[in-house]
């Protein structure tokens, strides 16, 4: 009741001229998300309000393939609070980030990871100043992100096991696996590994810069566990049909 008495003296407004005819949807719809029981929730844009792009590199290629004009005078949501458009944001070394930190104490999770960064741009700067010849130079990342990027593209698996029940008999069936989630299982192990590093150091961001530099030269544990998993779905490739059956 409330609901259509608050719609009827939207629209009485709006045919007065008292809300412009840009104001009159964005209003209207405020109003549309308004719940009476609390239990539902409706974004307040309509469909027609666009993602932001914050990234300099998708803005790029709107603009190389002509879109950007056409996205000049469209509505656009407002921008997440973990989203920016600096140098120095990643989005996947923020969701990293968010992962590693533990009840809410973010500012001990971004110095650990700081620490981190640190260790890995000490250990490819020592390796940089090792090499002999310029081809060994060229060859050492000394980006602390651009390794960590490499570290979990090489531990993203690409097929899972999933159980599914044909005659009472449970099988594990291989599926192909989320480029979104295989970077989060990337990630959650090398996390989970880890803390059960052992004892040979005690710190958390030393475990990480050794966990990082093994996932980076394609080996560690991570990278074992990676094709642990491929290997179970390759031994189980039989069952295959299941997923659709």
């Amino acid at each position: 009741m409330m609901k259509n008495q608050i719609s009827r003296l939207v629209s009485q407004m709006s045919r007065a001229g008292v809300l412009g005819s840009w104001s009159n949807g964005v209003a209207s719809q405020q109003y549309r998300s308004i719940s009476t029981t609390g239990a539902t929730y409706k974004s307040r844009y309509t469909k027609y309000y666009i993602f932001p792009i914050h990234q300099e590199e998708n803005l790029q290629e709107l603009r190389d393939a002509g879109e950007a004009e056409k996205l000049a005078f469209v509505p656009v949501r407002a921008a997440p609070v973990n989203q920016s458009n600096s140098i120095w944001f990643d989005p996947i070394v923020t969701t990293f980030t968010n992962m590693v930190m533990r009840k809410g104490r973010k500012e001990v999770a971004r110095f650990e990871m700081e620490r981190v960064w640190r260790n890995l741009k000490r250990h490819q700067l020592d390796k940089y100043y090792e090499a002999t010849t310029d081809e060994e130079r060229a060859a050492v990342i000394l980006n602390p992100w651009e390794l960590f990027h490499k570290a979990i593209e090489n531990c993203t698996p690409l097929l899972e096991t999933t159980p599914i029940v044909r005659g009472g008999t449970t099988y594990q069936v291989p599926v192909p696996v989320h480029p979104k989630k295989g970077q989060f299982l990337a990630m959650k192990w090398m996390i989970e590994l880890v803390k059960t590093r052992g004892k040979k150091t005690n710190f958390f961001h030393e475990q990480m810069t050794i966990e990082i530099l093994e996932a980076a030269n394609d080996s560690g544990r991570v990278v074992k566990k990676k094709q642990d998993l491929h290997k179970l779905c390759e031994a189980n490739r039989a069952y295959a049909h299941f997923r659709w059956s």
